[in-house]
């Protein structure tokens, strides 16, 4: 137990003096904006296939698990409105960014402790060429900017497959399915609820470049990490959701 709390407790402390480097190298030159770039296209437009089967699948599950329990007590009308409250306050954002974790952050930590154990980060750093700049900031700040963009990606897609298990189930209007969805929805719910989940890529990004940065041994340490950073951002998106939410509710209510 006394192992436990201790690991516990230097994993917490590695993992903030990280996030206060990437915070210190953020703003410093060099800038690395077509690294930047490239691993934006690798965070977002390669991650979209999944996360649009994951929004299609969500929205017409919800859908079909909702509308029996709605029809036994006369609510089946609001069955719109209460697929795009869930969707868009919480079911998108958070089945987006940890579904992201397990692509990213795995990829993240895998990546980059390939490099420090076949020492090429050790030569970027004799070189002087500020690997950090390079390897961190560009990637966390990829997973900061993408996360919010496959959200709204994955509600658009959710909303739609919802819509057309509506359809398909009760042959329900477009019209009608619009007017009822978003007639509850608050402009404060979308922007929170989206913008939130650049805390969830900031968490991915730190976690996966934290294990693959400081990973030490061989190829096997490389996958130990690899796995203990989806485990752990993982876990930190689930604990920050709650405080995010609590957040939201002392600013905007229910």
């Amino acid at each position: 137990m006394r192992d436990l709390i201790v690991g516990a407790l230097e994993r917490t402390a590695g993992l903030t003096f990280f996030a206060l480097e990437f915070c210190k190298k953020c703003f410093r030159r060099p800038f690395e904006g077509r690294e930047l770039l490239n691993q934006m296209d690798e965070a977002g437009s390669k991650s979209l296939l999944l996360v649009v089967v994951t929004g299609l699948s969500i929205g017409a599950v919800l859908s079909m698990q909702s509308r029996g329990t709605l029809a036994r007590f006369g609510a089946e009308s609001v069955l719109p409105s209460m697929l795009a409250l869930s969707v868009i306050k919480e079911i998108g954002p958070v089945l987006t960014s940890l579904v992201l974790a397990g692509r990213l952050g795995a990829g993240i930590a895998a990546e980059i402790g390939s490099m420090r154990v076949t020492e090429q980060i050790d030569a970027l750093e004799v070189a002087a060429l500020k690997p950090f700049n390079y390897l961190v900031v560009t990637r966390v700040l990829a997973c900061m900017v993408m996360f919010p963009v496959l959200t709204i990606c994955c509600d658009v897609v959710a909303l739609t497959g919802g819509f057309l298990e509506s359809v398909i189930a009760a042959g329900t209007d477009y019209r009608l399915f619009i007017d009822r969805a978003f007639a509850d929805v608050r402009l404060s719910d979308v922007t929170f609820s989206t913008a939130k989940t650049s805390v969830f890529g900031l968490i991915v990004g730190i976690v996966g470049c934290e294990m693959g940065y400081h990973v030490r041994g061989g190829t096997r340490e490389v996958g130990r990490s690899a796995m203990q950073a989806v485990v752990l951002s993982s876990l930190l998106i689930l604990v920050a959701d709650v405080f995010l939410v609590r957040i939201s509710l002392a600013l905007f209510g229910g």
